[in-house]
């Protein structure tokens, strides 16, 4: 008997219509999207390695995803969970905030069967796509049984946890890394193996503050970078900015002096690093100010965590406690 596995379509390359099967670029030139049932007749696999549920929920570019859409994607997860034959629930995503999505429902989700996100690099109509195999690989994810509760990104024939993985390539089919750390483990035809357990679990917010997250902004550092930035978010009515600095998590001294006054404003300030990977040092210098050190967050993650913070009316200390946290 086939496991009975949820599609959830949002959009994204991996429903994309080209021209031909030359267009892998401007593919989304046409806004010609396959919804959840379209895609899944397409690809043909209903019925072959699972009993897939289709789910229209969206067909959008991923650059115009929003909070709102992540907390309607939430209550679309716990909804056809309350089905009980559900082994599992896959996401098909765009590949540009692919790992936002991902991040944000592993601290909203609290359900007893896995959730896998997977996109594709190139179109469904693209030569050599990634779709079928990218889709077929997530869906035989969510069924496995070695795999726990909780959410996963899926591509390239690698599980990748949302807390590491980031999209490190405009172009190749391997874009998908999780810097240091690696996957947590392949996919191998029919098989899924783990090789290694994720190191805790994310903390778990009400999935209803979605669709009220308080403005959270990110300040890129960069040579010369004066605190321009950080004061306009601050006068934009920011509660929260993270600071994208040089590694091993420092911006300029002007940058500095401007994120030290905005806490003095009231705005909580997260340090994160623009590397992309590694523990950004927890410095004097930002405990004096403070300054709370954004742990192995890339920027882009930090600010989700701490938009949830925020809206849940976590104290300082809490919030650091949280982004300490292994």
């Amino acid at each position: 008997m086939l496991p009975k596995i949820a599609f959830i379509g949002t959009g994204g390359t991996i429903a994309s219509l080209g021209n031909d099967q030359f267009d892998l670029l401007d593919y989304n030139a046409g806004e010609k999207r396959l919804d959840a049932a379209s895609l899944i007749e397409r690809v043909g696999l209903q019925a072959t390695i699972a009993d897939i549920v289709p789910v229209n929920f969206r067909r959008i570019d991923s650059t115009a995803m929003t909070p709102g859409d992540w907390a309607d994607l939430a209550d679309t997860c716990h909804g056809v969970a309350e089905d009980p034959e559900l082994k599992g629930i896959v996401i098909g995503h765009g590949t540009a905030s692919l790992e936002e999505t991902a991040w944000a429902l592993s601290l909203v989700l609290d359900l007893d069967i896995p959730v896998t996100l997977t996109g594709s690099m190139r179109p469904l109509t693209g030569i050599s796509t990634d779709a079928n195999a990218n889709l077929a690989a997530a869906i035989r994810v969510a069924a496995a049984p070695c795999l726990p509760p909780g959410v996963f990104v899926v591509v390239n024939d690698e599980i990748h946890a949302p807390r590491s993985v980031t999209k490190t390539h405009t172009l190749r089919l391997g874009a998908f890394q999780s810097p240091w750390t690696g996957p947590l483990g392949v996919v191998d035809g029919p098989h899924v193996r783990l090789t290694r357990a994720e190191q805790g679990r994310p903390p778990l917010f009400p999935r209803s503050l979605l669709r009220d997250l308080p403005r959270v902004d990110i300040a890129y550092s960069h040579v010369g970078a004066d605190g321009c930035a950080i004061n306009a978010f601050v006068a934009a009515g920011a509660r929260g900015i993270v600071s994208a600095g040089f590694g091993p998590g420092m911006a300029t001294p002007a940058e500095i002096a401007a994120l030290g006054a905005a806490v003095e404003a009231g705005t909580t300030v997260i340090q994160s690093a623009r590397t992309g990977a590694g523990l950004v040092v927890d410095s004097a210098r930002h405990r004096s100010l403070g300054i709370i050190a954004g742990g192995d967050l890339n920027p882009q993650k930090a600010r989700i965590l701490l938009s949830l913070c925020l809206a849940r009316g976590d104290s300082r200390d809490e919030i650091e406690r949280i982004f300490q946290a292994p």
